[in-house]
């Protein structure tokens, strides 16, 4: 595969020097050929002699109709565009050269574009178009592009779905989303093949496309098990989500109950829309799960899910599940006090030396609001190297968040820390560091900060912080 320009250059030196072509690049894929296209003009731009007599002051060279395969490829490239033109009427001896029509279609000379396209119009049918997919998609991103991707199209509504299955497992999710729309509009998947396509593509305009295509399409009672399987069971959250919606539709609201606690929160969401229609409680069955807090068993997402659906009081089921020994369960206990509003900076102090990282990042998020209420000198131990990676982080964003002279000491204590990250983080704390309003003018230990930090600033600027602090320069 040529990676770059360097290799494409080095692809068309190969091909002057007559090697083949099928050696030279992999002809399935459009990266080559797009990097063999714009090699050839660099190339010969610079070295003249890239392709002797080819001048564009001189006429076609009759030779055209003589070359071989290889030579004939840089003639499609040559920046000559009469040149160009010539090697179209003459590429039609050589099939493997069809990609480079392709890109032609695009071309800025409109004699050669108009040429290419007539070419291309003449050689697509079902099997050549299959091939040519990824790069006539491709080159359809740029401008004059839409030609090819209209005929490709046009030819490929003719694919049955094994011709066109080819394109579903292609690496580029262009492709697979092409194919897909073509496959949905000509309705050649049945809903369980879209439902299987949803929960197995990792791209989310194909998951959604296909799952919105086996949603909508006709269901009878056999093929509910063959759609909703595959969408309840996928891993990506959307296409769960859409499954779970479905429920609603198939009749079978109690199945969706055990997502009330799935660990994505557009699922949940879901989830307690069918489930209300039912007439069931979410909330009610949140609680159910969370009042024993002893208990191993207790879901996470039902923590969270409680705090997402539930009031206040609920808090109060919540905070014994602080202690849990799950630390997913900690940590969602946590995240659900906050989203409650209830989240108190004396019961979460602990939690920011959790072991588990998780908890650690919730209870910092927690805690943020009330940064300042909490001792500086206590998170500042917190940000030795001695104490775990999380527990640095989310002590070093609570000073972060505590402003005045405490964020710029532990900020500019931080600039040779051993971790990268950390490092990162402390200088673009120290180059948005503004004295606090209410802080005192004039502290020498401010001026001594910033000159310490002063390779982070432009002279300008370190004496404008200076003069903002009230420090003499």
């Amino acid at each position: 595969m040529l990676e770059n320009m360097g290799d494409g250059a080095a692809a068309a030196t190969q091909l002057a020097g007559g090697a083949p072509l099928q050696s030279t690049l992999d002809a399935t894929d459009p990266g080559d050929w797009l990097a063999l296209d714009a090699a050839v003009r660099e190339v010969a731009w610079h070295r003249p002699q890239f392709l002797p007599g080819w001048e564009p002051s001189d006429p076609p060279p009759a030779e055209l109709t003589q070359l071989g395969e290889s030579r004939l490829a840089l003639a499609l490239c040559h920046r000559d565009g009469r040149i160009r033109q010539e090697a179209l009427l003459q590429s039609v001896r050589y099939p493997g050269l069809l990609p480079l029509v392709v890109i032609r279609c695009t071309d800025w000379v409109e004699p050669v574009r108009e040429h290419a396209r007539r070419l291309l119009r003449e050689a697509l049918n079902v099997g050549s178009a299959l091939d040519l997919a990824p790069l006539i998609l491709r080159v359809g991103r740029r401008g004059r592009g839409t030609f090819g991707v209209d005929a490709l199209g046009h030819i490929l509504r003719q694919a049955s779905p094994g011709q066109l299955a080819v394109l579903f497992t292609d690496p580029d999710r262009i492709v697979r989303r092409f194919a897909y729309r073509l496959a949905i509009d000509g309705r050649l998947l049945r809903p369980a093949e879209l439902a299987r396509a949803a929960a197995r593509d990792q791209d989310i305009v194909v998951q959604d496309l296909c799952a919105t295509a086996a949603l909508t399409a006709p269901w009878n009672e056999e093929s509910n098990e063959g759609v909703l399987s595959p969408l309840l069971s996928a891993r990506n959250p959307r296409v769960r989500s859409a499954g779970v919606t479905a429920l609603r539709r198939a009749g079978r609201l109690k199945q969706a109950e055990p997502f009330l606690s799935d660990r994505s929160a557009l699922v949940r969401a879901c989830a307690r829309y069918v489930v209300r229609q039912h007439g069931g409680d979410p909330a009610a069955w949140y609680r159910e799960r969370c009042m024993t807090p002893s208990d191993p068993e207790v879901p996470p997402g039902a923590v969270i899910g409680l705090a997402e659906c539930g009031k206040r009081a609920d808090a109060g089921v919540l905070r014994p599940l602080l202690s849990h020994p799950a630390a997913g369960v900690r940590a969602r206990a946590v995240a659900g006090l906050r989203a409650l509003d209830c989240a108190d900076a004396k019961q979460m102090r602990p939690l920011l030396d959790d072991p588990a990282a998780e908890v650690v990042r919730e209870t910092a998020t927690a805690l943020l609001p009330s940064a300042k209420e909490l001792p500086a000198d206590w998170l500042l131990e917190r940000t030795s190297s001695q104490r775990p990676r999380p527990v640095r982080v989310g002590a070093f964003r609570l000073l972060d968040a505590h402003g005045g002279i405490v964020a710029l000491r532990v900020a500019v204590g931080l600039l040779e820390d051993p971790d990268m990250k950390l490092r990162t983080w402390a200088a673009q704390s120290v180059q948005r560091w503004q004295p606090s309003p209410d802080g005192p003018r004039g502290d020498a230990e401010v001026g001594e900060l910033l000159d310490r930090s002063r390779h982070l600033f432009s002279d300008f600027v370190l004496r404008r912080r200076k003069w903002e602090a009230g420090v003499d320069s």
